[in-house]
């Protein structure tokens, strides 16, 4: 085992699915708390339209496609939060609610972006092509060192952003009616904060993939959940769920040849849920089980 990490390509991927793995975790409290869980599956199934289409247009400029990070990461950022506004422009102005809305934007935007990648596939005008299917489910040891700079930088401005309006976010997300009483735009808060997700979530796509990437952003939350009574303790707990997540994702798909990287971290972060579901001090099955049969007891040796 000693000599995977040794591998610079190895390093690359651990470090980068780490900090993907700590972002989505952080801010995806904020989605859990809100239980706006379907966002995030918007938000990453929506973001293949946007790799594709940058694709497409890097390909129609330049004669050749460019699958470069940095090249098609604003396409999905462009495509993330343009279904969400779409979303909020159809619940304002329709009678649907936002559930439906969101599950219209999810089909529009992920059948949209799986047709054009049919189209850039199977056309000579779209060369270099090959290996752009991989974001659907990922491919982490694709991860360059440019690439996990890149992320590195838009995991500092989303955390840092998020430790910066600390007080304003956690008062929104627990009582928005309260802090739009104090002067705080509900809007826009919301939409700063849909923004850190869309960013969370898009930084992991290169290596999670966009049909994966929600379970990365929910599931750490909802197993700090279990430990923890206030907002600061889950983020931080999250954030370290999220980066051994991505850890020990990497090294498990590094030490079990042909085993994906990012179905391993998924799987190594349903597992820490299932154990906090079970082990939880206070909030885990087996805990309130213990607290109901002593409860049961209590209730018995009173009564006789």
């Amino acid at each position: 085992m000693p000599e995977i990490f040794n591998d610079y390509t190895f390093r690359i991927v651990c470090l980068g699915t780490a900090l993907i793995g700590a972002t989505s975790g952080a801010l995806g409290c904020f989605s859990y708390l809100r239980r706006q869980a379907l966002i995030g599956d918007v938000v990453s199934h929506a973001s293949l339209l946007g790799i594709v289409g940058a694709f497409a247009i890097s390909a129609l400029l330049h004669g050749t496609g460019s699958k470069a990070f940095i090249v098609l990461l604003p396409g999905a950022l462009v495509a993330g939060v343009a279904a969400l506004l779409l979303t909020r422009a159809i619940t304002r102005r329709t009678r649907l609610k936002q559930d439906a809305a969101l599950g219209v934007m999810l089909a529009i935007f992920f059948g949209t972006g799986i047709l054009l990648l049919r189209v850039v596939q199977r056309s000579p005008r779209f060369m270099g092509h090959a290996g752009l299917e991989d974001y659907v489910f990922g491919l982490a040891a694709a991860l360059t060192r440019g690439d996990l700079f890149l992320i590195s930088i838009l995991a500092v401005l989303a955390v840092g952003t998020m430790l910066l309006l600390w007080g304003v976010l956690k008062l929104h997300t627990f009582d928005s009616a309260f802090a739009h009483s104090l002067g705080f735009n509900a809007t826009r808060v919301d939409t700063i904060l849909v923004v850190l997700q869309v960013i969370a979530i898009v930084i992991g796509i290169h290596a999670v993939g966009v049909v994966l990437m929600i379970a990365l952003l929910v599931t750490p939350a909802s197993a700090a959940r279990q430990w923890t009574r206030s907002l600061r303790g889950m983020v931080m707990l999250s954030a370290v769920f999220g980066a051994v997540s991505g850890a020990a994702g990497s090294v498990l798909s590094a030490l079990y040849r042909g085993a994906p990287t990012g179905p391993m971290i998924v799987l190594v972060a349903t597992l820490i849920f299932v154990i906090s579901l079970l082990f939880a001090p206070e909030r885990g099955v087996i805990a309130r089980y213990r607290s109901r049969k002593a409860r049961q007891r209590t209730l018995l040796q009173g009564s006789s």
